[in-house]
């Protein structure tokens, strides 16, 4: 079942392909590079039953990670090295984050998990403590 069929997307999700949409307004967004984000994005899902909320993935060159937060949520956070972070008011900085439709060729974006009623938007708090847990859990292995 698609995620049309349960409800109607977020006003910032496009209708078909995958359009740029400015961190900071529709959502915030953190960055998590390559196999430390398809591992958070993994426990994260886990963590929620399946109700992560919006993570969208690169398909080609560094595979980035995406985790779409509500707007103003990044800077209530103290997160670690490592992530990056977009939409925070008052940076100099612009930042445009691509956004995959939720059906159809959207190709070099896909959605890891997309949003759903209960959770259009990844939770800030739960994202943290994952992230350190895997640095932590990292360090500890031989």
């Amino acid at each position: 079942m698609t995620m049309t069929n349960v409800f109607d997307p977020l006003e910032w999700v496009p209708a078909s392909g995958h359009q740029l949409r400015l961190a900071g307004v529709h959502f915030d967004a953190v960055r998590i590079e390559g196999v430390r984000g398809e591992v958070a994005a993994s426990r994260m899902i886990e963590a929620t039953d399946g109700d992560a909320g919006p993570v969208v993935c690169e398909v080609t060159g560094y595979r980035w990670m995406y985790f779409l937060l509500a707007p103003g949520e990044v800077r209530r956070q103290q997160w670690p090295l490592g992530v990056q972070r977009f939409g925070a008011r008052g940076d100099r900085s612009v930042t445009y984050i691509g956004i995959p439709a939720l059906d159809g060729n959207t190709w070099p974006l896909r959605w890891y998990s997309e949003p759903t009623p209960t959770a259009p938007f990844v939770d800030a708090g739960l994202l943290v403590r994952v992230v350190r847990n895997a640095v932590s859990a990292r360090r500890v292995s031989p």
